[in-house]
């Protein structure tokens, strides 16, 4: 999970289903505009190129017993399949970081270690906490063939990123005059890239030996 600036003006069709006795809260409007505001990624795994996304409401309206959640703007996210149903278990409830109002990299820590994912708190708020849980359930909870092959997917695609993270760090502790990779880690280490928690964590904890990319992880 990264930080998300999103765009404050709620898309028009927000105002107009609201007023619908069965209004909808995933008109395509909302569906582009979380789409660009997360850079086309789930907000909590970080898998880019969604397929199927869906709007997730960060604090659940409970079958819409709480109205004025369901079509909050600033409820709504973009987020995928795998991590919505994860997240629809009750223990989240009210308890997962706003990444458009608090920054995840300042209360948790997101590692990729030897083909796993080990996500937790770096502050002790309840928030922190399950929102690191919830992280790495996506990434390690396989308690079903479905959830297991969901999973691994998503392990292999951060697997193939972070390898790709770590060539280029070489390829620029060898030569750090060449812009070329120097470029290159400044998208790398964007908050825009896939999986960019676990890649600005990586080079956070070497920074002794990449002092220059300092200014890509503000």
């Amino acid at each position: 999970m990264i930080k998300i600036e999103g765009n404050p003006i709620p898309p028009p069709s927000l105002t107009v289903e609201a007023q619908k006795a069965n209004g909808v809260y995933n008109k395509p409007d909302v569906i582009q505009r979380l789409k660009e505001d997360s850079n086309d990624k789930c907000y909590i795994c970080e898998l880019g190129g969604l397929s199927d996304p869906e709007v997730e409401h960060l604090r659940p309206h409970h079958g819409r017993k709480i109205p004025e959640r369901v079509f909050d703007w600033n409820n709504l996210f973009y987020v995928c399949p795998h991590c919505n149903n994860l997240k629809k278990e009750a223990k989240y409830d009210d308890k997962i970081i706003d990444c458009c109002v608090e920054d995840p990299e300042d209360m948790i820590e997101q590692c990729y270690e030897n083909g796993h994912v080990n996500v937790h708190n770096i502050v002790d708020e309840e928030c922190a906490i399950m929102t690191a849980e919830l992280i790495q359930d996506c990434f390690e909870k396989r308690n079903t063939g479905i959830r297991e092959a969901a999973c691994q997917h998503r392990i292999n695609r951060l697997s193939d990123e972070m390898n790709v993270l770590y060539k280029t760090l070489e390829r620029h502790k060898k030569d750090p005059e060449l812009q070329r990779y120097k470029r290159s880690l400044k998208a790398t280490l964007s908050r825009t890239s896939i999986f960019a928690a676990f890649k600005r964590n990586y080079v956070r904890k070497h920074i002794m030996d990449y002092p220059d990319l300092e200014e890509f992880l503000v």
